[in-house]
């Protein structure tokens, strides 16, 4: 059961962090943390990683599921 909640759960925050990628790449939002801005190359590579890790922990979510 710990495994099944741990994989829901980082599934769906990885799932949230791509999709804040997404909106910030396709709503131009800046990222200022004190006087430095965070370049938007960071999310065109943070978008596809964190997709995956989401994509990641839905198979083996569904792989747990299959009978053996």
């Amino acid at each position: 059961m710990a495994r099944k909640l741990y994989l829901i759960f980082s599934g769906f925050v990885f799932l949230m962090v791509a999709i804040l990628h997404l909106v910030r790449l396709v709503e131009h939002w800046p990222i200022v943390v004190g006087t430095t801005t965070i370049p938007y190359a960071l999310s065109y590579v943070g978008l596809p990683v964190s997709a995956t890790y989401c994509a990641w922990a839905i198979w083996l979510l569904a792989r747990d599921r299959l009978p053996r």
